[in-house]
C-alpha cells in the first residue's frame, strides 16, 4: 500500500514536493491557504540546478523562460562598478539562468499534478491532526511557516534584517538589466519578454516602518538617479506595487526534521533575496526529499538522508545571502563597500544547488 503525504503550502516548493513525491508513489494530499493560484507576479531567476532536478520530475521550465541576459553593476550617477556577464556564468555552469514568472511557474507546477491534488482555501490549522492522518507532513508553507512553529516552537522564526523591498514591472522595454547601488539603498531591474521590465528597490529601515505613501517614498529614494531608475519609478501601478521587510530565518534550525514532519525551502531556511536563490533551493530541497524517501519503505532512513544532505548546503546560502545583503546596506566606506563588491564578481557565483 502506498504511503501517504499532505504537503502543506502550494507555493513553488510545496507543488515541486508534490509532484515529486507523487511520481515516486506516495498518495499525496496538498493544502493551500490562498483561493487561487497568483494571477501577477515578478521573474525568478531559475538556476541550472534547480532547472535539472525540475527536469528529472517531467517538468519543463526551460519552455516558459529566456536566458537571463547580461547586465552590470553600477553607481547611482550610471558609472560602471562591474559586468555582470552571463554568457562567461554560463559556460561556468553549464547553461543560462532563465528568467520565468511567478505565476507562470506556479501554474506549469499546479498543471503537473493529478486534479484535486492540492486543494486551494485550505489552511491548515492543526498539525497534529494530520500526523495521526498521513506518514509524512512536508512544511512547505512559507517564511511564517505554521508547520516550522508547531514543530520547533517560536524561538525559530523569521526576524527583520533592518530593510525593506519593493518590488513589481513596468510596462517598459529596456534591452538590459543592471542593479544600482547606493549608500544603504539599491535599486535593480530586469526586462521580461512581454515588453515590461521587472523591478526590485531595497532600502534600509528599522522593523515596522511603513512609508506613508509608498510611491512617494521611491521617488524620494530614486527619483534623481540615473535613467533608467526615474523613468521604472514613474511608470509604477500602485495597485501592482508589492512593498515587504526583509526577514530571514534565526537561529538557524537544528533539524530539518521533527519526527514524521519535514520542513522545505522558507519553511526551513527563509533567505534574503539578495542571491536570488530561494525559489531554487525550495524545488532542489522538495527533488531531494522525494529521492531519499524512494518508495516510503523506511521513512526515518530517508528523512535522515535529506537532512544530511541539505540542511548545512542551505543554511551556508541562508549565510552567504545575508551577508550580501548587509554590503547593500553600508552607508560609509562605500568606496570600500565597491572595490569587495567588484572582487565578489569577478570570483564567480555561489554554489546554487
Amino acid at each position: 500500500m502506498a504511503r501517504t503525504a499532505a504537503v502543506v503550502g502550494g507555493g513553488i516548493g510545496g507543488l515541486t514536493a508534490a509532484i515529486a513525491l507523487h511520481r515516486a508513489g506516495w498518495r499525496v494530499a496538498g493544502f493551500e491557504r490562498a483561493a487561487a493560484l497568483p494571477a501577477t507576479g515578478t521573474a525568478l531567476g531559475i538556476w541550472p540546478a534547480a532547472l535539472r532536478a525540475l527536469e528529472r520530475i517531467g517538468v519543463d521550465a526551460r519552455s516558459v523562460g529566456r536566458p537571463q541576459p547580461s547586465g552590470a553593476l553600477l553607481r547611482p550617477d550610471g558609472r560602471p562598478l562591474a559586468e555582470i556577464d552571463m554568457d562567461a556564468l554560463t559556460a561556468r555552469v553549464g547553461e543560462p539562468v532563465r528568467l520565468i514568472n511567478r505565476p507562470t511557474l506556479l501554474r506549469l507546477l499546479f498543471a503537473a499534478l493529478p486534479a484535486g491534488t492540492v486543494r486551494l482555501d485550505r489552511p491548515v490549522t492543526d498539525l497534529g491532526a494530520l500526523r495521526a492522518e498521513y506518514d509524512l507532513v512536508v512544511g512547505a508553507d512559507g517564511v511564517h511557516s505554521a508547520v516550522r512553529a508547531a514543530a520547533f516552537g517560536p524561538r525559530y522564526r523569521a526576524r527583520p534584517v533592518g530593510s525593506v523591498a519593493w518590488r513589481g514591472s513596468v510596462p517598459l522595454r529596456l534591452p538590459s538589466g543592471a542593479e544600482v547601488w547606493g549608500s544603504g539603498t539599491k535599486f535593480g531591474y530586469t526586462p521580461q519578454q512581454d515588453g515590461r521590465t521587472n523591478f526590485y528597490a531595497v532600502t534600509r529601515a528599522p522593523a515596522g516602518w511603513r512609508p506613508a505613501d509608498d510611491l512617494a517614498e521611491l521617488t524620494r529614494l530614486f527619483g534623481s538617479w540615473a535613467e533608467p531608475v526615474p523613468t521604472i519609478v514613474a511608470g509604477i501601478d500602485p495597485a501592482g506595487l508589492l512593498r515587504h521587510e526583509i526577514v530571514d530565518l534565526r537561529p538557524p534550525l537544528p533539524s530539518y526534521v521533527a519526527g514524521s514532519v519535514v520542513l522545505l525551502g522558507d519553511a526551513a531556511h527563509a533567505m534574503t533575496p539578495d542571491l536570488g536563490q530561494g525559489g531554487c533551493q525550495a524545488i532542489v530541497d522538495a527533488v531531494t526529499l522525494a529521492d531519499c524517501l524512494g518508495t516510503g519503505d523506511d521513512i526515518a532512513a530517508g528523512l535522515a538522508g535529506y537532512e544530511r544532505l541539505r540542511r548545512r548546503r542551505t543554511q551556508r546560502i541562508v549565510r552567504m545571502s545575508r551577508l550580501a545583503g548587509r554590503l547593500g546596506q553600508v552607508r560609509r566606506l562605500v568606496w570600500l563597500r565597491n572595490a569587495a563588491l567588484r572582487l565578489a564578481i569577478r570570483s564567480g557565483p555561489p554554489a546554487a544547488g
